[in-house]
C-alpha cells in the first residue's frame, strides 16, 4: 500500500483543516516546498497536494507552488482543488502533477469528467469521492448531495475510473481513526485502486487499511501533530 503525505495549501502556506472547515485552519509551515523536501528526504515518494485556495475560488490558484515542488524534488504529485475546466487540468499537468484529482466536476458534469478520463487517461485522473454519512459532498465540501458514495464510485468504475480517493469528512483532521468499514464496503463491489483519506492516526490504522485492500493511504494531520513520523512511515515504503 502506498504511503501518501498530504500538503494542503492556503494563502501560500502549509495548513490543515478539521472537517474541511476553513475557519479551523492551522498553519504548520510557511513554505510548503520545505515540507515536500522533508518528505522526500525521508524516502517517501508520494504527496497529495491540495490547493485549498483553488477549491474556494473554483479554479487552480497555487500552480506555482506545484511547479516548485515538481522542479525541486522527485516526488510524484497528485494535485487537487479547483479543477473545473480543461484549462485547470492542463495547468496542473503542465506545472508538474503526475495525477490530478477531480471531484466536483464528476458530481455536476459527468460528461465532462468522462471526456477528461478519456483524453488524459485513467492512470492520470483520480475520482474525488468525499462523503458525509455515505452521501457525496462537493465544491470544497460546501455542498452536500443525495448521491450515495458507493453507487457514485461503482458507477464511475464501470465507466473506466481506475483510481479514487475517498475521504470521510467527519474523520478528516480529527485524528479519530479511518473509516475502515466504508472502504471495505466499496472494495467489496468495485475493484478500484482506492486511496483512503481522513482520520489516519496510528500504524495500526495503516495496517487495518492495508488489510481492506486499499491501494494507498493519505496521511496529513497525524504527521504534522507528531502522532506519526516521516521516518517510521518511510519504513512502509
Amino acid at each position: 500500500m502506498r504511503i501518501i503525505i498530504a500538503i494542503d495549501i492556503l494563502d501560500g502556506k502549509c495548513v490543515r483543516l478539521s472537517k474541511g472547515d476553513y475557519n479551523t485552519s492551522k498553519i504548520y509551515n510557511d513554505n510548503p516546498v520545505e515540507i515536500a523536501r522533508q518528505i522526500e528526504d525521508n524516502g517517501i515518494q508520494y504527496i497529495h497536494l491540495v490547493d485549498l485556495d483553488g477549491a474556494r475560488a473554483k479554479h487552480v490558484v497555487n500552480h506555482k507552488i506545484l511547479e516548485k515542488i515538481a522542479r525541486e524534488t522527485s516526488l510524484k504529485v497528485d494535485f487537487g482543488g479547483g479543477i473545473r475546466s480543461v484549462k485547470d487540468l492542463e495547468t496542473a499537468f503542465e506545472y508538474g502533477a503526475s495525477q490530478v484529482t477531480c471531484g466536483s466536476t464528476a458530481v455536476y458534469d459527468p460528461d465532462r469528467f468522462l471526456k477528461w478520463l478519456s483524453d488524459f487517461g485513467s492512470d492520470r485522473i483520480i475520482l474525488g469521492a468525499d462523503s458525509i454519512d455515505h452521501k457525496i459532498s462537493a465544491n470544497g465540501w460546501s455542498d452536500n448531495t443525495e448521491l450515495d458514495i458507493i453507487r457514485f464510485i461503482t458507477g464511475y468504475f464501470e465507466k473506466g475510473v481506475r483510481y479514487a480517493i475517498c475521504t470521510d469528512i467527519e474523520k478528516d483532521g480529527m485524528l479519530s481513526g479511518p473509516s475502515v468499514n466504508l472502504y471495505t464496503e466499496i472494495l467489496a463491489v468495485a475493484d478500484v485502486n482506492l486511496i483512503a483519506s481522513g482520520g489516519i492516526t496510528t500504524m495500526e490504522d495503516i495496517d487495518a487499511l492495508e488489510k481492506t485492500g486499499c491501494e494507498g493511504s493519505i496521511i496529513g494531520k497525524a504527521v504534522y501533530e507528531g502522532k506519526l513520523t516521516l521516518k517510521e512511515l518511510s519504513n512502509l515504503c
